[in-house]
């Protein structure tokens, strides 16, 4: 039995405790988690400085890198969102309906957890935290397996959590670390049928694809964010102008972030003697079709086919023009992830065809594409944003992450 398989018993062992662990007993291992993060950051800090050195070193991008880095006040905010989650209604145990059936028998259908989840992620050490909480929560075990970038910040954290659960009573194997970076050792993980019943990759569009073709056991494909506004000509420009920024210049290595807009040609001279002002604060890179290209000249480059289909996690930007909203909706139906997609237009009948016509998670009007988050849509922490159709779609928060069994009371009732 290898390493891994060994994990995954262990952690499937877990889940026989903490199915049934009851609300208390899983709020007092948050709790635990979140006061010895607070009580030992340094240790975390100090760890997390290490990666940030070797990534400096390696020559990892500056979105990357921010990704990466924790300061007490990232620290603070992820012990918030775990004591967030600690106070969160339970799904456990839920009833969903009940109903007599003619027969006599009583049918109901009550939340349980999905059992053993597996998580693989890249260079973002609040994940860690994030992921275990949700899954701590919902009742679901974890086995973590974050990118070689952060493994020092990891490795620390995971072992601070297992310590809380051990002081409430709880399996240490609650909470898992995969120790091994390797590739191979990844392949094994999306290959542990039998003790792992579903596995969540967060990351870019070339992991989620990847994790997606290669695993046999079950995938939720999350945060492929090819994410695009669309310009109206019945637009407030300042506003287009505004919400483009932050859209993209707020934090453009998250998936929420937008990789693409698209301008009615009637409005796109005046459109962007508003917006360049601002994405030169930030230097953005703009890549533009031919006929944006005439109003932007040296400000932009040409685009490449491969640009549609881009997620740059970066400041750069892809420009098209287009010449009517249903054009629009066609281009984002064929290159976005389904991830989040705005319209920016004062015409309601527009926002509402917008609305019914884009095949997304999430679908806005007059705002902006960083919205689509778990604490901003009211769900607490989430574990990512699935862009597929089926079990969870959009943030992904407590609910999101457990199944229903079937419980049926009789007197004695046969068929």
């Amino acid at each position: 039995m290898t390493a891994l398989q060994q994990q995954g018993q262990a952690a499937k062992a877990a889940t026989y405790v903490l199915a049934t662990a009851g609300t208390a007993r899983k709020n007092a291992a948050l709790n635990a988690i979140a006061d010895v993060l607070t009580e030992r950051q340094t240790e975390w800090l100090s760890a997390n400085a290490e990666d940030v050195a070797a990534a400096k070193e390696a020559g990892m991008r500056p979105a990357m890198l921010d990704r990466l880095t924790l300061t007490p006040e990232r620290v603070a905010g992820i012990v918030d969102g775990v004591r967030q989650v600690a106070a969160l209604p339970d799904p456990i145990g839920r009833v969903d309906k009940m109903e007599t059936r003619p027969n006599g028998l009583i049918i109901g259908r009550r939340r349980v957890p999905l059992g053993v989840i597996a998580i693989i992620f890249e260079a973002r050490p609040n994940v860690t935290v994030d992921a275990a909480a949700l899954c701590l929560k919902s009742g679901n075990v974890c086995i973590l397996r974050g990118g070689k970038e952060a493994i020092r910040s990891n490795r620390c954290v995971a072992e601070l959590m297992r310590q809380a659960l051990r002081s409430v009573g709880l399996p240490e194997d609650c909470i898992s670390l995969v120790q091994d970076t390797s590739h191979e050792t990844a392949n094994e993980l999306m290959h542990l049928d039998g003790y792992v019943d579903v596995l969540i990759p967060r990351g870019g569009a070339g992991l989620i694809r990847a994790v997606a073709k290669e695993a046999s056991v079950p995938v939720i494909r999350t945060g492929e964010g090819v994410c695009h506004i669309y310009i109206d000509d019945e637009a407030d420009l300042d506003m287009g102008a505004s919400i483009l920024f932050n859209a993209k210049c707020s934090r453009p290595s998250v998936c929420n972030a937008v990789e693409c807009v698209l301008v009615h040609r009637d409005v796109a001279a005046d459109f962007w003697k508003k917006a360049l002002p601002l994405l030169d604060e930030k230097g953005v890179e703009l890549r533009a079709d031919p006929e944006a290209l005439e109003i932007l000249g040296t400000r932009a480059v040409p685009a490449e086919d491969s640009d549609w289909d881009a997620e740059y996690d970066d400041y750069i930007l892809a420009v098209k023009t287009a010449g009517g909203m249903d054009e629009a909706i066609d281009f984002i139906n064929a290159h976005g992830t389904q991830h989040s997609e705005a319209i920016i237009t004062k015409n309601y009948f527009k926002a509402q065809h917008f609305l019914d016509h884009v095949d997304a998670a999430a679908v806005y009007v007059n705002a902006s594409t960083r919205f689509t988050d778990g604490g901003e849509f009211g769900l607490g922490a989430e574990i990512g944003i699935s862009t597929q159709k089926m079990h969870a779609r959009g943030p992904m928060g407590l609910e999101e992450l457990t199944s229903c069994k079937y419980v049926i009371y009789g007197e004695g009732q046969v068929r």
